[in-house]
């Protein structure tokens, strides 16, 4: 993408009412205008919120807000000028069940207030293969612990990937801490039973690696 046109993007993601872009400081140095508030201030109702880990275009969270027009999406990523398609295509087509942030998740925990979450999705992340950027992989013990702060007691997180590893990864530290896996499957489209929201949404680079005939795995868990 040119700087011209992400420029562009920029400029188009301030004029849009279901971006949101607060700074660093407004998160860590003080109390958030909207933690805690997410769904009476913005959303306006006390439908269920789920996140958007790392939404990338926000195709998955837009999918996900037609598909569930009674819980509230709001898809977070650090890259505004991706996730600008995803909440201009929420404006144009009035999805109003659906918003985006642009901060980095590790402070995901100044974003929202205990217990304000439902669920959380985590859909194709870099897996961070490299041992020097364990830190930086998202299901990783320091992360499930800020998504434990935000999560309801019964709340879930889904982990979608195209990555073996990243799969086997996250399976082998939930079981070693203890978490409680409620579902994992390493095809879930060769596999019947597999969740409908989980094989009814395709990103973009999803359907490629589907006809890659990559196997797409996905994991459902509760933090303990």
């Amino acid at each position: 993408m040119g700087s011209k046109n992400k420029l562009k993007r920029f400029k188009e993601n301030e004029t849009f009412s279901n971006v949101f872009q607060p700074m660093r400081e407004e998160l860590v140095d003080s109390q958030y205008e909207f933690k805690g508030e997410w769904n009476a201030s913005v959303f306006k109702n006390d439908n269920p919120l789920i996140l958007e880990l790392g939404c990338g275009r926000g195709e998955y969270t837009v999918e996900l807000a037609k598909k569930f027009p009674n819980k509230n999406f709001i898809g977070i990523d650090i890259k505004g000028a991706r996730f600008w398609r995803g909440a201009k295509t929420a404006i144009e087509d009035h999805i109003p069940n659906v918003a985006f942030i642009r901060t980095q998740i590790e402070l995901v925990d100044h974003v929202f207030a205990e217990n304000e979450v439902d669920e959380i999705w985590i859909t194709f992340p870099d897996p961070q293969i490299k041992y020097k950027r364990t830190k930086h992989r998202m299901t990783n013990s320091q992360f499930l612990k800020r998504y434990k702060t935000i999560l309801k007691p019964e709340g879930v997180v889904n982990l979608k990937t195209d990555s073996e590893f990243m799969h086997g990864y996250t399976l082998g530290l939930l079981q070693g801490e203890g978490h409680e896996v409620l579902y994992a499957n390493h095809n879930v489209y060769k596999q019947e039973g597999s969740p409908e929201e989980v094989t009814s949404i395709q990103t973009y680079y999803e359907s490629q690696y589907l006809e890659q005939n990559k196997p797409i795995t996905y994991i459902r868990f509760k933090i303990k």
